[in-house]
């Protein structure tokens, strides 16, 4: 089983101890449990070969033994006990956005809904509205759901696939005849999802590489073994493409596999006109073929300056590369600290918890050479509190940040930023009081609920929300969960003006289901001007190591050190959070 279809299984168990009203805190257990695996980097099938499944986050000794049984017997009895007595049908529509665990009962249990499918006829026949308490809306908002789900693709999320590749590399690296080895495709280009990975090895010795890519540890099956190339299928069902060439035309090679189509028809294009053909050998001038062992030197021949493989998308970046202008991109060296983290203190939040002390924290952080970090907790739920119990709930939180700063000053110089991530409520309102607010460095402000408003009820609530003058940051800006969810709708014209009239900055959440912003978006922000923060939304301190994705949706957005505010030095970094 893929880490999808677990993380599904564990949620059918959540849905089914909500509908049967069980122990909310197995329900809870579950759902993060459930979190925590899908989003892993490892094959949680390789983690249980290795006797490693207590290093998930939240998969504990009870949901470690059901996984166990899982792998072992290919089922698990206690999963069986909770599904009993439900319909099965109600596991088959979960999956579609806006039903929940309820709702997906009373559908199956009431109108025999027993997919995907019959949800939609039943949609389009008008049998929604006859249930009590829907009506015509509610099949409108079931087809859209319907709609998003059926635009899932079976491609992998770019953390997961960058890993699975890394895991590879690192094992091809260990064949003395690799000489060189590279990701190609969008994966090298760094597209937030990718389809198969695809994996380039200079050597002159191709067929000992093939070998060895062809006994990679997790191999299901090999699907092609050639002289130059070969495919396999992964346990998790990941395919993975190999291409090997001699070094004095590798160069050419990763170039020919890594643009997208577009770049690459536009690169020919280029090279036609000077009666020159390009091909993954190098390129043909007069009849003879010229050989090129770096990317660099295959621009050079073609009178460009190098294009980082982020950028050949074929969105100008040829002209740029011609005109030697193309900008100098971000990197992860660059970045100073991280200002988007949940520690494991229980403010008592809306959303989920994080899992690390602050202590742990900031020991990650000075590995990263951070020179600042920012607690940015989810405010404290605002169904279970009063504004009075909120703010005494910031304010311990705040002496547990003094008191742990304290304890270790001669260990760190690392400064801590109290933040918050506040939600935005339905009219733009923020879910904690002034007097909590005054106790803050700065809010990072986002959306969390009613993701179905219009794009004119949107963008009027986030720039409310953003007005208040400690909102300094929208986190994970259009809400989109990748493969999962499509992002709401703004006004980004508007977006884009308010943050450049009242110096508001737009998150890039490196999240793997987030990297949103969206590097179109980036791009468009940092033609206007405005300024941008790279965060992680880490919920555990080894979290904060997925910071390079969201640095890689910068670099496709064309962003420069100047265009990210935590490039800056911790005291103008400062200055930009606290100014009016």
């Amino acid at each position: 089983m893929t880490n999808t279809e677990i993380a599904e299984l564990l949620r059918e168990v959540a849905a089914s101890y909500i509908v049967k009203e069980k122990n909310r805190f197995r329900i809870i257990a579950y759902e993060r449990a459930a979190d925590a695996i899908e989003h892993a980097t490892s094959s949680v099938k390789d983690l249980w070969d290795d006797n490693k499944l207590e290093t998930i986050p939240g998969v504990g000794k009870e949901i470690g033994s059901h996984l166990d049984e899982l792998f072992r017997t290919g089922g698990v009895k206690h999963f069986r006990e909770a599904k009993k007595g439900l319909p099965p049908g109600m596991f088959q529509i979960l999956t579609v956005l806006g039903i929940g665990p309820k709702t997906a009962y009373r559908l199956a249990k009431e109108l025999h809904i027993t997919s995907v499918e019959s949800l939609r006829k039943a949609c389009l026949g008008g049998k929604i509205r006859s249930l009590a308490g829907f009506g015509e809306k509610s099949e409108e908002e079931f087809l859209k759901g319907i709609d998003e789900y059926e635009k899932r693709s079976r491609r992998i999320l770019l953390p997961q696939a960058a890993y699975t590749a890394d895991r590879i590399i690192s094992y091809l690296r260990k064949n003395k005849s690799v000489i060189r080895a590279d990701v190609l495709g969008s994966l090298r280009r760094q597209v937030s999802t990718v389809g198969d990975i695809d994996i380039a090895v200079a050597t002159n010795d191709p067929k000992s590489v093939i070998e060895s890519f062809c006994s990679v540890p997790g191999i299901e099956r090999v699907l092609e073994k050639g002289e130059a190339k070969a495919s396999v299928k992964l346990s998790d069902e990941k395919q993975v493409d190999l291409r090997v060439q001699e070094l004095e035309s590798y160069g050419a090679l990763l170039q020919h596999f890594t643009g997208s189509k577009h770049h690459n028809i536009a690169l020919r294009e280029h090279a036609q006109k000077k009666e020159w053909s390009l091909s993954e050998y190098g390129v043909k001038v007069k009849g003879k073929l010229l050989k090129f062992a770096t990317e660099e030197a295959f621009y050079a021949k073609l009178g460009m300056q190098y294009i980082p493989p982020e950028l050949r998308e074929a969105e100008g970046e040829i002209e740029r590369a011609l005109a030697r202008t193309l900008p100098t991109l971000v990197n992860l060296k660059d970045i100073k600290g991280d200002l988007h983290i949940h520690s494991d203190f229980n403010i008592e939040p809306s959303h989920d918890l994080g899992r690390s002390s602050l202590k742990k924290i900031l020991s990650v952080a000075k590995e990263r050479g951070y020179e600042y970090i920012g607690l940015s907790e989810h405010n404290p739920s605002n169904s279970l509190h009063q504004d009075r119990q909120k703010i005494d709930l910031i304010k311990r939180r705040n002496e547990y940040i003094d008191h742990t700063i304290s304890s270790i000053k001669s260990k760190t110089s690392i400064r801590v930023l109290k933040l918050l991530e506040i939600d935005i409520l339905n009219y733009g309102e923020l879910s904690i009081p002034e007097k909590a607010l005054e106790l803050l460095d700065g809010a990072i402000v986002s959306i969390h609920s009613s993701f179905r408003q219009s794009r004119m009820q949107m963008t009027k609530r986030v720039l409310q929300g953003l007005s208040h003058p400690k909102a300094k940051i929208l986190a994970h800006p259009t809400g989109r969960l990748l493969l999962s969810r499509e992002g709401f709708e703004l006004d980004w014209d508007k977006v884009f003006e308010f943050c450049l009239k009242h110096n508001k900055i737009l998150e890039i959440n490196s999240w793997p289901t987030r990297l949103d912003l969206a590097d179109v978006l980036v791009k468009d922000a940092r033609d206007r001007g405005v300024k941008l923060i790279i965060n992680t939304d880490s919920h555990d301190a080894e979290h904060m190591k997925l910071m390079r994705f969201g640095v890689s949706v910068a670099r496709r957005g064309w962003c420069e050190k100047s265009d990210i505010v935590n490039c800056l030095p911790f005291d103008a970094f400062r200055a930009i959070l606290t100014k009016n």
